[in-house]
């Protein structure tokens, strides 16, 4: 399996489309769908209507990337929330191995300052 840099942004949209969108044609959807800059340094998830299909655009230094999950028999868990969800890398990794990000939370970083 692959990994993205941790710092990276992750926006997901929420609608299914059309998966024959090639990649002019999803980086056009970032802009007029979701508002988002197509060129920015942060990858953008799709999904088909049977959410069997993820599509993931990314733009690097001076090119597109374009990478396509297909599960043979299961299907993604999509959220459902925000209009533009914005996710951790984390949760992309967990979204593409199964795991229903709605429900998954993590305990909250602590800052605890050093006692004299």
């Amino acid at each position: 399996m692959f990994r993205l840099d941790e710092g990276l942004k992750v926006y997901l949209h929420r609608e299914a489309i059309d998966l024959r969108l090639s990649i002019n044609g999803l980086a056009l959807l970032v802009e007029k769908a979701l508002g988002l800059d197509p060129f920015a340094a942060c990858v953008y998830v799709f999904s088909n209507r049977r959410r069997n299909r993820v599509k993931i655009l990314g733009w690097d230094r001076n090119g597109f990337w374009l990478l396509l999950k297909r599960l043979e028999q299961d299907r993604f868990i999509w959220p459902l929330e925000a209009a533009v969800p914005a996710l951790t890398v984390e949760q992309l990794h967990w979204l593409l191995e199964g795991i229903d990000i709605g429900v998954v939370q993590r305990h909250p970083q602590r800052l605890y300052e050093r006692v004299t």
